[in-house]
């Protein structure tokens, strides 16, 4: 399965991005999957004009970000929390593409207060539902974040890993029920 880690936090010493890395080499190291980072600072989208409709309609720029949301069997969307919800970034980039239609989507959310970002977390339930994707059922909210994973994505509170292992158990069920080949050895 290709899965696409969306981080979707606009600002250069972003925090969330700690996360992201953290995810992207724990699955990579405990699955057979593909995993990604697709970073929302990456790409210079602006603002919807137009929805890419299929790879061949995105602007010569966004090819590269439009093989990879087609070629995606699954998302984990990533978000600090902003005003009580996720990032407009996040909105942007995935405004830009049609309905994710029976895909699966892991949630995360990241904050560097007591709460963990559970505001953002709401609101990105309302928008996985309005992409007509489907949402692991196990959110993974994560409060402190900056004393959580160190700025090179390094699990700094050991007891945050058992958050982690649910989370990804769940929204790997989920990944490799709705997309049953190859299923991964994840325990």
């Amino acid at each position: 399965m290709n899965i696409e880690i969306i981080s979707g936090s606009p600002r250069k010493e972003s925090v969330t991005q700690r996360l992201a890395i953290y995810l992207k080499n724990y699955l990579a190291e405990n699955t057979s999957h593909t995993i990604q980072i697709i970073d929302v600072k990456d790409w210079e989208i602006g603002l919807l004009q137009h929805v890419f409709a299929t790879e061949a309609h995105a602007p010569e720029h966004l090819k590269p970000l439009a093989k990879r949301m087609f070629a995606a069997n699954a998302f984990i969307l990533i978000t600090p929390e902003y005003n009580g919800s996720y990032s407009a970034a996040l909105q942007n980039l995935l405004d830009h593409f049609p309905k994710q239609q029976h895909k699966p989507f892991g949630i995360v959310t990241a904050s560097t207060g007591a709460l963990g970002g559970m505001r953002s977390a709401q609101q990105l339930l309302l928008l996985v539902a309005a992409l007509f994707g489907i949402t692991s059922p196990y959110l993974l909210v994560t409060p402190f974040v900056d004393k959580k994973f160190s700025a090179e994505g390094q699990l700094l509170d050991s007891s945050f890993q058992k958050n982690i292992y649910n989370f990804i158990k769940e929204f790997l069920w989920l990944a490799e029920s709705l997309h049953p080949e190859p299923v991964s050895s994840y325990n």
